[in-house]
């Protein structure tokens, strides 16, 4: 059912921007997220999101496990896809999956509503993403950005009071100086993979937002 629910949707972009590598590295076999509006707002302080296998899978993952029972939006999907290359336009091929769908009792209310319900365990899903990131954020670098601070006064004191440890206090500065790039380095990283999950969670939920507003006006 996995690779079933993962063949359901696209995920390469159309038009995949190179990603700023001046920070950190690009990440391979990743593309970039939809153009269109996202759903959640990427972090300003990492690098540009790119949609990845490794969080499509878990998403998916916890689709697969919140799968309902009997006819949904995922089988409803699915006949769209099948649909996919024949030569109809939108509107048609939405009609045509659904007169499908209607064998089957469903009806656009109840594929909507399943549509929605893969949506609210997505954003259940973000929700555990973002207590998961901000443990990792509490671990990797607010623990560095406090021996940071904690150094700096040390120097202070040490220049203030002991004018004659010049050597000592010069390479507590070194030392601060490389905690400060440990932290902006772990805060690029951390903000990154943020923008990385943001990017795949906007990438699936515009997908069903479009189905849904498809749905919507094409299935009376």
């Amino acid at each position: 059912m996995f690779k079933n629910i993962k063949s359901l949707f696209v995920l390469e972009d159309e038009n995949p921007s190179p990603k700023t590598t001046s920070k950190s590295e690009s990440n391979k076999g990743a593309t970039t997220p939809d153009s269109g509006s996202p759903v959640v707002r990427e972090s300003p302080a990492g690098v540009r999101g790119q949609v990845t296998i490794k969080f499509m899978d878990v998403l998916f993952a916890a689709m697969e496990k919140n799968n309902l029972d009997g006819f949904d939006y995922l089988e409803y999907k699915q006949s769209l896809q099948s649909l996919a290359k024949m030569p109809m336009d939108e509107a048609t091929r939405y009609q045509s999956a659904y007169a499908m769908a209607q064998t089957m009792g469903a009806t656009p209310q109840k594929l909507i509503q399943s549509a929605s319900h893969y949506i609210q365990v997505l954003q259940a899903e973000e929700q555990k993403f973002q207590v998961a990131l901000a443990n990792q954020k509490q671990q990797n670098i607010s623990e560095k950005e406090k021996l940071a601070n904690d150094l700096d006064l040390t120097v202070k004191t040490k220049e203030e009071a002991i004018k004659k440890l010049q050597q000592e206090i010069e390479t507590t500065r070194k030392q601060q100086q490389s905690l400060r790039k440990e932290v902006e380095s772990a805060t690029i990283k951390v903000e990154s993979t943020k923008n990385d999950f943001i990017a795949s969670f906007n990438k699936l939920v515009s997908q069903i937002n479009q189905d849904m507003e498809a749905m919507k006006n094409y299935l009376k």
